[in-house]
């Protein structure tokens, strides 16, 4: 089982969803916390509280698609703390519509945050975790969208198809790479999670709100980019599970050391349906059409 009490969390994408969500369930459990977010006003706006009930919690503003800012947190984490047990590869965005109506600016920006920000989680924190020689676990957050590939969702599914890839293949390097170490124990030290929630009300239907200046559009959206909002936008209000609820079955995983991470267990037949499509060469199903529920599995 994982200890956390005492233990430091390394967050990104804290200010808001499901990080701000594994801020506060850390706090409670009893651990010192290294939030980052790309709006330092609301870093500040989470941290605020979580110091008012005690927690020890410092607030690095980074843009996760950066890797010089990634290796600054890193060394800010262990400038206050000497240590990290747990990271949180967690701060994602979003661009829907039809792929070919997707921008070379949409496919940079998405890509940025959602793998290249895993990717410099990895690449940074890893080494740090396994040269401290204790229990350490990476949490990366990727969806069902990396399980599926339901339509107008493409560079999203993409990139997180992305991170459950690199997430199964850090699994197996970190085994090998601890199995090769003297006194190696059944159980490696640092281990890993993928965790792939479907649609919770969280913020992730106005990430357009963080896209970099640069990284901006400046034709309007298409017809098929404003259905897809205006689908993400229904499907994340009507999530039935909280992002809470999220962090409540990602802690309880970590403490058992489980791998995956599946918080509406009912998207498993439609993850089935598709591994079987692939298996008998069939052409793919949509996943939408199956049932409307799909669209909100609890």
């Amino acid at each position: 089982m994982f200890e956390f009490t005492g233990k430091v969390a390394v967050i990104t994408g804290a200010a808001s969803g499901f990080g701000r969500a594994f801020a506060e369930k850390g706090a409670a459990l009893g651990m010192k916390l290294v939030l980052a977010d790309v709006n330092p006003e609301a870093l500040a706006a989470t941290i605020d509280p979580l110091r008012a009930n005690g927690a020890e919690v410092i607030g690095v503003p980074t843009d996760v698609a950066d890797a010089a800012q990634v290796e600054a947190l890193a060394r800010a984490a262990l400038d206050a703390f000497g240590k990290v047990h747990l990271l949180f590869n967690n701060a994602g965005v979003g661009a829907g519509g039809f792929l070919w109506e997707s921008s070379a600016n949409d496919w940079s920006w998405v890509f940025g945050v959602n793998v290249m920000g895993v990717a410099h989680g990895v690449r940074v924190f890893t080494p740090i975790m396994l040269a401290q020689n204790e229990p350490a676990h990476i949490v990366n957050t990727a969806s069902v969208a990396g399980l599926l590939s339901p339509p107008a969702m493409g560079i999203y599914n993409a990139s997180k198809h992305a991170v459950v890839s690199l997430t199964e293949t850090l699994y197996h390097d970190l085994q090998l790479a601890q199995a090769s170490q003297p006194g190696h124990p059944v159980e490696a030290p640092v281990g890993c999670s993928l965790l792939c929630p479907a649609f919770v009300p969280t913020g992730i239907a106005n990430a357009e709100r963080a896209r970099p200046a640069a990284l901006r559009n400046t034709a309007g959206l298409t017809r098929s980019q404003i259905a897809a909002g205006k689908q993400l936008q229904r499907a994340v209000q009507s999530g039935r599970l909280t992002a809470a609820d999220v962090a409540d079955i990602t802690f309880e995983a970590i403490g058992a050391r489980r791998f995956y991470i599946v918080t509406h267990p009912g998207i498993m037949a439609t993850v089935k349906l598709r591994h079987e499509d692939i298996e008998q060469l069939r052409n793919p199903t949509d996943p939408m059409s199956l049932k409307p529920e799909v669209r909100n599995e609890p």
